[in-house]
């Protein structure tokens, strides 16, 4: 018997934003899931001439090739727009920033343009 119903279901393409924006997220997710209350993720990027440590509160994409960082930067407001062929990142645990509040996680934004 043939299962019609699988063809159905959208060929996704590995080369959109959209896949590795799914990628990133389990990455984070799991990362995330290992931390206890005193810490929380923080993003270390390599791309600027220096280390560049950013608190990432939202991630969010477009495609076909854009992710978006969306947090802050030594408590500034920043937002890192990146294609997705450069995307190099470390996953930090850092202590949370505000002991009096649960830790932050990264929330992930739906897409903006499809």
């Amino acid at each position: 018997m043939n299962n019609y119903e699988s063809l159905l279901n959208p060929i996704r393409n590995p080369k959109l934003a959209d896949y590795t924006y799914e990628v990133i997220r389990d990455y984070i997710q799991e990362f995330e899931s290992e931390l206890d209350n005193e810490h929380e993720i923080a993003v270390q990027l390599a791309s600027f001439g220096k280390n560049i440590t950013m608190a990432v509160t939202d991630i969010g994409y477009t495609n076909p090739s854009t992710i978006v960082f969306y947090g802050y930067v030594d408590n500034q407001k920043a937002t890192l727009i990146q294609h997705i062929s450069q995307l190099s990142f470390l996953l930090l645990s850092v202590t949370k920033q505000d002991p009096e509040n649960p830790p932050r996680r990264i929330g992930f934004e739906p897409a903006t343009v499809d």
